[in-house]
């Protein structure tokens, strides 16, 4: 029998490779994304249902777990993926926002886990993979929002991780690098005041690194396969790299103190 694996945030991007990637494996998936109406490929495999899950709307989230149930009988792996990235000077950024980032890559990523935990437990077994990022454990200038939300992943997830080992549930931590994805675009929010004069020289730095590094991004394929690998692998293992870059930063990052770790970082940014 098929295991089933339900991802969010499938719409694009990380999510929906790793959609295709478990699909091609022989599993039972279950896609979900805010706007399902708009896919059109996947609800065209067998083997897949394309449901609504909103991670900042609970009932979608139950909704969309019971759907799965009906359809496939159980659950064995849950993808935590959807989320998106705030940047910009933290003073020009409305509490709104700040709220609605934490809101999305935090809450909502417990919200989904809370609703697939009993059934985990019922049968003793399951997988949890939180979608983190290298920028959960090193940061970039101008990321206070994002990579404040990404390090509570980290930490909520290594400490479930415990929780839940004595009910047969594994945790685990995916840490993209750079990705070629839409994350730059409908899942990238800058915010700025250019009134704010001190800050723009530093936004127009950031802006000016990033560039290359995009250039030399990874593919979601990529990830994909490193996620299927966290599922299937059998391990304790809790972290998992992906990405040659991730794996470059997140060396250095542990063998390096602060001051060298963050002057480097500022001269790659040209600071």
């Amino acid at each position: 029998m098929p295991k089933t694996v339900l991802i969010t945030g499938a719409s694009s991007g990380i999510g929906r490779a790793t959609a295709f990637h478990f699909h091609a494996k022989g599993w039972n998936v279950i896609a979900t994304m805010r706007n399902p109406a708009q896919e059109t490929e996947l609800t065209g495999l067998d083997r897949v249902l394309v449901a609504r899950l909103d991670v900042q709307d609970t009932a979608s989230i139950t909704q969309a777990v019971q759907a799965g149930l009906e359809r496939f009988g159980c659950i064995d792996v849950l993808v935590n993926n959807a989320g998106y990235g705030a940047y910009g000077p933290l003073e020009s950024t409305p509490l709104s926002r700040v709220r609605n980032q934490f809101d999305v890559n935090v809450i909502g990523l417990i919200a989904t886990t809370q609703a697939l935990i009993p059934h985990f437990r019922r049968q003793r077994e399951g997988v949890i993979i939180n979608i983190s990022s290298v920028g959960g454990k090193i940061t970039f200038p101008l990321g206070t929002l994002y990579h404040g939300s990404k390090f509570a992943v980290e930490g909520l997830s290594e400490a479930l991780h415990y929780e839940l080992s004595g009910s047969g549930v594994q945790v685990k931590i995916v840490e993209p690098g750079m990705i070629k994805t839409d994350f730059a675009g409908r899942s990238f929010e800058f915010n700025n005041d250019p009134a704010v004069e001190e800050y723009q020289p530093l936004v127009q730095a950031v802006f000016a690194a990033l560039g290359p590094m995009t250039e030399n991004a990874s593919p979601p394929e990529m990830v994909a396969d490193v996620i299927y690998q966290a599922a299937t692998d059998g391990t304790a293992q809790l972290r998992y790299e992906a990405g040659a870059d991730a794996v470059q930063l997140l060396t250095a990052r542990r063998a390096a103190d602060d001051a060298a770790f963050i002057g480097g970082m500022r001269a790659n940014f040209g600071l």
